[in-house]
């Protein structure tokens, strides 16, 4: 079973390419939580099991949590952060 890991760096718009964004800035949102993240992932039809108490590598000092999404084994993981990058931007309209 493939487990994708999903950190909420990669939905800011706040954040560069080289800073660790990983979607197009038409589809990043400022400050993007790991409950709004955790959502989507659910909304795309996919387990997701939150860990808070996690650092982003690139962000050590700032405990942003992160999502393992369990099941993914049909999508690849650029398919899948656009996917969640949609319904994280639908989420905050």
């Amino acid at each position: 079973m493939v487990e994708n890991v999903i950190w909420p760096a990669y939905f800011d718009a706040t954040l560069s390419r080289r800073e660790g964004r990983r979607v197009p800035e038409s589809l990043s949102v400022e400050d993007p939580t790991v409950d709004e993240v955790a959502t989507a992932v659910q909304q795309v039809g996919y387990d997701a099991v939150v860990e808070r108490d996690v650092a982003y590598p690139r962000q050590q000092w700032e405990d942003s949590g992160r999502v393992l999404v369990k099941g993914a084994d049909d999508a690849g993981k650029s398919d899948l952060l656009q996917a969640v990058a949609a319904y994280v931007t639908a989420l905050r309209e």
